[in-house]
């Protein structure tokens, strides 16, 4: 449906959105209840901004999953990044979105006000020019994201050694995401009939990675872009898939994603990282070979390496339930602190801050009593 389409408003017509929505109600049985995982935080924004949750029947509930770079970050790691900061002669620069995360000294823009360095930038790269404008200072990039955001920092940490650039380093935190999905699959505590995949992650690594979900788990997947046709698109093809009995993996947002990858993003991963034997996410624990680390040709540019980093893990604040809401078992609402103690000037946890967090998405679309 969507493959000819080329402008936005084309994505958001009201009639093709009915028809659709039609369509979907036709395709589910009325005495069966259907949960569809949308993993991209992304897309859990993108449904309450448009109100898709009001045109899709009642049985057929969405749940959200880990795809927010930000808010998988657990809180010791937070602290780690804090502890490279207090260095004499470090400035650490990050995205906006981490400036707010707290951790438990408070958050970056917090130890900001009380004298430490620390900047926000759009890109690595931003970084990068930093360091090359001021060689009194070291210059520390946060690096957060998924695939999507990695190949960035690869090709900034090629840049920099290329400039044999010393004042400059990464303190990686990136993660992927096929690891996070099957830790929810293998979770005895979830039941999901499909998946909506990842866009923006997908126009790096593809859709080929996605196919044990379909081969191992028997669940139905399709990567979905982020208008309101796009993801109603998804949906209906995840309900098709279940009405027919089989799984596979299809690719509604193919104006955009390679069924294969990015080979250049993928070569540049492969070129600077590795991935981590084990690495704590926020709410799912540690899994196993989840996260990627700097390969050891790319040492001097580590912060890993260069500086002593806490490395302690930090358990949430009780009252919050993050961990719960990433992995989907609970709706932001049903946590105590939702809208109250935890709200957007105020936040207890990362999904509050992140503009790809479920209770942030919440918070500001969703039509609920907190």
């Amino acid at each position: 449906m969507t493959t000819m389409m080329k402008y936005v408003d084309e994505f958001r017509d009201p009639a093709l959105i009915a028809t659709v929505a039609a369509e979907i109600k036709r395709s589910v049985d009325p005495g069966r209840h259907y949960r569809i995982m949308e993993v991209c935080g992304g897309h859990t924004h993108a449904i309450y901004r448009f109100g898709l949750r009001d045109v899709l029947p009642e049985n057929v509930e969405l749940v959200h999953g880990p795809g927010c770079p930000v808010c998988v970050l657990p809180t010791g790691r937070v602290d780690d990044g804090l502890a490279i900061a207090a260095q004499p002669g470090v400035a650490l620069t990050c995205f906006g979105d981490m400036m707010r995360v707290p951790g438990t000294k408070g958050t970056p823009l917090e130890l900001k006000a009380r004298g430490a360095d620390i900047r926000m930038v759009y890109s690595p790269l931003d970084a990068l020019k930093l360091a090359q404008e001021h060689p009194e200072l070291h210059v520390c990039f946060f690096a957060i994201g998924f695939e999507t955001t990695a190949p960035s920092t690869a090709l900034t940490l090629l840049r920099a050694r290329e400039l044999d650039l010393r004042n400059f380093s990464v303190f990686c935190n990136h993660v992927t995401i096929v690891p996070a999905i099957r830790a929810i699959l293998d979770s005895p505590d979830m039941r999901l009939d499909g998946f909506v995949g990842p866009g923006h992650v997908s126009t790096i690594t593809g859709c080929r990675p996605y196919e044990f979900i379909a081969r191992r788990y028997g669940k139905p997947v399709a990567v979905a872009g982020f208008e309101p046709l796009d993801l109603l698109e998804a949906i209906l093809m995840v309900l098709r898939q279940i009405h027919a009995g089989v799984a596979k993996v299809e690719n509604q947002y193919r104006r955009i994603v390679p069924w294969d990858g990015n080979p250049g993003a993928l070569r540049a991963l492969a070129t600077v990282f590795e991935l981590r034997p084990y690495f704590e996410w926020r709410g799912l624990g540690f899994i196993s070979q989840s996260a990627l680390k700097l390969k050891d040709a790319f040492a001097e540019w580590d912060a890993e390496v260069r500086f002593e980093v806490p490395g302690v893990r930090v358990t949430d604040p009780r009252a919050a339930q993050c961990g719960e809401i990433l992995k989907g078992v609970l709706k932001p609402p049903q946590c105590k602190l939702f809208g109250k103690e935890c709200n957007p000037e105020h936040p207890v946890g990362a999904l509050m801050v992140s503009s790809e967090g479920a209770c942030a998405a919440y918070y500001r679309y969703a039509r609920i009593e907190a």
